[in-house]
Order: structure tokens, then sequence, then C-alpha cells
């Protein structure tokens, strides 16, 4: 019989939010946090007593769940060791102003430091014995860097040398398995005796872990530890506290308070449900694929893009019954213009100019897919119907965009025959097939709330990082992928405002999707039916080709149809890659024409160089191409 979901207290240190204090609270209360840590350097920066950041704490609901941190404590050699005792009378004093009763006191990280467990445990013990006079708590945390103590096990071995009921373990998902300490342990000890749990992921990195837990920390679930197993054993032991989020993050730092907030408390709500095998949350919905594609337009760039869409061979298919809304298709994709006046997409247009203002995904549930998005924190989107028209559910992503939720009908009809007048208007395209992958420019910096939201919501898994080289800088890359492939987005970020994924967040004023990849059968007919109609490819230098000769040693034949189609190419995993991309329509946007062969896993990202370099080449030559 399955265990019953436990769903426990959210809090966040205010070192893990930008802003003022004052913010920082506002911030975690508005998304609906439990409680927070004050962060000792928070409290000093208040321009107010410590009385009035409790008076400002209950006004908002919040409880201040713990006091932190209180450092080099333990273990000290006489003199320091009673002016630490005085200290931690005067921490005592800010507690009780603040309603708080616990305080974070870690390892010991000075060279002064004694190894000596007996000392630490009655250190603490004694530290312990006078907040317990004033009904306070010690917490003992073992840092990844402390100068004796750095395991939890250890940290716990003198709290149970020191044997004194107000003192307890704190403990923190980075600090354990930033060093690939075992958590499992967890889970034996009593729950009661853990006072405080911190949660932290991270990305892998090779370096110092000081600086790494300093700058590179993350939610649970954006990073690469396994936050949700240490979970698992903190919840098996019994306790029963909060789950805290402690962030030292350099671009949540700059970013809005209540966007880090939200994504803070979203990862919380997702890492308890994974360590309970996923209960607390409906299950995510499985994704089929994606049944359209929303773009924003007003009635002249609707005109400018439909002529650009019957480039690459479609069609068009249907007019909305009652909105100005066009249908374009080829093959399985579907292609959406909305030019409707007060609507979601005269919104995004009227910020973004013409751009994809929604993803529509099939699904075998849409209530589901609903249910868990409004768990972890995303606002339901519905628009106006007419009448007989069908109602399609959506969610909103962190860019504002919105993922439209679409699952077969029990009729079998598909949405376009309720909403659409369709059209028999001809339907020889350019054998393009279905939508391979969508990628996203991202604002630097937001790379983890997209992880976490396609993650979270729709189970999507991030796949490995990469770098590729732009003319004016790096372009970092991550793709999400579904469980069967069937969904690819892929995410890309750049420190450099030159780059292509930095020109178009700048010109789009924000995150946006940055070109659409469309599977075909067969690229060389796909290219040589678009030529044929028009289509402004891009164009691919002959060195490009020389080096596929000697790289993959590709035949005569081969390589001329490749350069004369200006196709890229690449091999990995026993597959095949062939794919050539569009200039970009109104400086935007482009499209790609990607073909796979055995099983080829990829982007073809070993080729995106390649085509940075012929955008900025083509920009050069005529700059309103780009």
């Amino acid at each position: 019989m399955a265990s019953e979901f436990r769903r426990l207290p959210k809090s966040i240190a205010t070192v893990s939010l930008s802003g003022t204090l004052t913010e920082k609270l506002e911030a975690a209360a508005a998304v609906g946090f439990d409680g927070v840590e004050i962060f000792e350097n928070d409290l000093l920066n208040f321009d107010g007593s410590p009385g009035d950041v409790r008076r400002i704490c209950d006004g908002l609901g919040l409880r201040i769940d713990i006091y932190q941190p209180f450092r080099d404590f333990e273990a000290m050699p006489d003199p320091q060791r009673q002016r630490n005792i005085d200290r931690a009378e005067r921490k005592f004093d800010v507690m009780g102003a603040l309603g708080t009763d616990l305080v974070l006191t870690c390892s010991n990280c000075l060279p002064g430091a004694i190894d000596d467990d007996g000392r630490a445990a009655d250190d603490l013990a004694l530290m312990a014995e006078r907040a317990a006079k004033r009904g306070l708590r010690v917490g003992y945390e073992a840092l990844a860097w402390g100068r004796h103590v750095n395991t939890w096990r250890h940290a716990w071995s003198i709290v149970e040398k020191a044997g004194h009921p107000a003192l307890g373990l704190i403990v923190d998902s980075f600090h354990t398995l930033s060093l690939r300490d075992d958590p499992s342990g967890l889970a034996d000890l009593p729950g009661d005796r853990i006072f405080y749990v911190q949660l932290a992921d991270a990305p892998l990195k090779t370096m110092d872990v000081l600086s790494w837990s300093r700058h590179f920390r993350n939610f649970p679930g954006q990073g690469d530890l396994d936050v949700q197993g240490f979970v698992r054993a903190v919840l098996a032991s019994g306790y029963g506290g909060p789950l805290s989020l402690e962030i030292f993050n350099d671009d949540f730092r700059a970013a809005p308070a209540r966007i880090t907030a939200r994504d803070g408390l979203r990862s919380l709500i997702f890492v308890e449900s994974l360590a309970q095998d996923g209960a607390g949350l409906p299950p995510p919905a499985t994704v089929d694929g994606v049944e359209f594609l929303e773009f924003a337009v007003d009635e002249t760039a609707a005109e400018e893009l439909a002529g650009f869409l019957r480039t690459l061979g479609f069609h068009h298919a249907g007019r909305h019954k009652s909105k100005s809304v066009n249908l374009y298709r080829q093959g399985g994709i579907n292609l959406v213009l909305n030019s409707e006046q007060d609507s979601a997409a005269s919104e995004h247009f009227q910020l973004h100019g013409p751009s994809v203002c929604a993803t529509a995904f099939r699904v075998d549930s849409a209530a589901r897919a609903l249910a868990r998005g409004q768990a972890l924190l995303c606002p339901e989107w519905q628009e106006r119907i007419g009448e007989g028209e069908r109602r399609v559910p959506a969610v909103r992503a962190p860019d504002g965009t919105l993922v439209y939720l679409v699952e077969p009908d029990p009729s079998g009809r598909a949405i376009w025959e309720d909403d659409f007048d369709l059209t028999d208007e001809g339907r020889d395209g350019a054998g393009l097939e279905s939508i391979d992958h969508i990628v996203q420019a991202l604002p630097a910096g937001r790379m983890d709330t997209y992880i976490l939201f396609w993650r979270g919501v729709f189970g999507l898994e991030p796949q490995q990082n990469w770098e590729t080289a732009d003319p004016y800088g790096l372009v970092k890359s991550r793709a999400m992928v579904s469980a069967d492939g069937r969904v690819r987005l892929a995410l890309n970020i750049s420190e450099s405002r030159e780059t292509a994924t930095g020109r178009f967040v700048s010109a789009f004023a924000g995150a946006g999707v940055h070109h659409i990849a469309f599977a075909t059968a067969d690229a060389a007919l796909t290219l040589e039916r678009m030529e044929q109609l028009g289509a402004p490819i891009l164009r691919i230098p002959e060195n490009y080709y020389d080096d596929l000769a000697a790289r993959w040693g590709l035949d005569d034949p081969t390589l001329a149809r490749l350069q004369a189609d200006n196709l890229l190419f690449d091999r990995a995993d026993g597959g095949e890659f062939r794919h050539a991309y569009t200039d970009a329509f109104e400086e935007r946007f482009f499209f790609e024409a990607v073909e796979r062969r055995g099983g080829y896993p990829g982007f073809g990202a070993v080729n995106a160089a390649i085509r940075a370099a012929a955008q900025v080449r083509l920009h050069a030559i005529n700059p309103a191409m780009l």
C-alpha cells in the first residue's frame, strides 16, 4: 500500500531573492511561501528594527522560521570561546525580537579551530543550554568547506555527543551532494532531531566547492544533483518541518524577486512530489506532439508572413468562423496566423510585433495537464469562443506565451472542423511533414526558469548543455525532450547582445521563438521545391563543403547535392542529419528543414556556428534581412 503523501511547509532564505528586505518578504508572501529564513546581511541592511521585520512578516502572513547564519562558533581556544558565547547571547536577543526560535550555526571554517569533536560538542551543548533558557533552539549544519566538520554524519555525531534537546541537525542538499556524500543514511535519523532542511540544486562544475556554492546554486529540478533522493531520505526519517531554499546565484540576484520566488516555490512543490514517487501532483499528461503554432500578427504582417509561408510549401487551409484567424497547412503542420483585435494575440503583437504567441500540444488529457500546471503555479488562460466552437484550455509559459492543451475529441472530430471554415486550396507542398523542434531565445539568466517549467509541467527532460560559437559571442543551449522524442525544444541564451540570440532578445523585448524546424523525409527534394517556390534559403559558403569531404568522407555526388541545396550535414550515434535554413522573416524568426536518418538524436549543433556566420554575412550585405 502506498504511503500517504506528506506536504511540508515551504520556506525561502531572503538571500535567495533580489531587492530590499521588504521587497523580498513581499515577493515570498505574494507567491505563497509559508515562511522565510532571515539572512543576517539582509537584516543589517534593513532600515528598521528586528521587531519591525517581525511586524512586516506578521502582516504578510509569513513565519520567520530561522535566523542565519551564526558562523565559526565551536571548538575555538580561549579567549575566543567566551567571546563566541557572548556573540550567541546577542544573537538570541535578535531572535527574540524577530519572533523566531531557531538559529543556524554552521561548522567552523577558521584556521584556528581545534580538531576536537568533544570540545565542539561541549561548546554546542553550552550554546543550546543558553538558548533553551530563552525558549530557543540551535541547529548545527556541516558546511562542505568546513575546517574539520564538512559532512552531515560528522555534524550528527557531534550533535549526538552534545546530547542536548535544544540542539539538532540542519542539513543542506548542496553541502551533501556537492561532495558526492550519500544522503540515504538521513532516513535512519530520528526526524525530530533534524531541526531544518535546506535545498539547493546546481549544475555539475569542476571547481572549488565554495565558489560553486556562492555563484551557481539553483532551484531543485534546475540542476544536476539528486535533490529528490535527498528529500526522499529526509522524509523517511519522519521529519515534518519546512523545506526551505537557500540559493546563492548571480542571475537570481539580478532577476525580479517575484519571478524568482515563484520559480522557487514551483521547484519545492515539484521536488516534494518527485521524492514521493509523483504523489501530490496530477501526473503529467502524455504529450503526443505539437498540434499547432500560433503567430501574433496584424493585417499587414499576416499578409507578409502568409507569403513567406507559401514559399515553403504551405497553403491556406481555412478561416476561423468568428475571429480574424487563418490556418496554413502542410503535411501534419498547422500554423495559425491570428490578427484578431482585443485578444491575447493582439496584446502579444503590441508588445513584440510579429511572433509566435502560442504553442499547442496534443495531450491525452487536457484536464490533467491543466490541473498539473495550476498546481505548479501556472495561470490558466481562457480565450473567448463563439457558439459551437471548442474551448481549448491553456496555461501561461514564463515568457507570457500560451501553451494550449488539445486532447482528442470523443467524436473523432479535429478542432479545425469545429472552429474553422476549411478550404480546398491546392495542397502541393514542399514535403514538410511535421514540427521537428522549436528553438526559444531567452534573456541571459533565464535558462533555469524555462527548464523547470517545461520539466515540471510537461515532463520534458533536459539534455546535455552545449555551447556554439557566433561571430559575436557564445550561445549556450540546452534541449528539452519528451520521453518519446516527439516534442523537442531547444533553449538558447547568450551573454552578448550582438549574437543572433542576443539580437533577437533585444529586438523582441524578451524571450520568444527564435526558429522553427520542420521535418521532411527527403531534404534535397524539399529544398529543390522551396527554391522553385521562391523561398529565401540561407546560403552556405563553399569552404564548409570542402571540410565535409575531409571530415566524413562523403562522395562527390553527395557533396555536390548538399552544396547545391545549401544543406548542412552531421553524423552521430549511427544516424545522419541533413538540414537547411531560411533567411529571417522581418529580422525576427527563421525556419529550418531537417531530415533525420537512422535515429539521429540531436539538433545539428555542430553546424550552428556555420549558420550564425552565414546570417551575419547576409546581414552585412543587406541589414534589413536580419
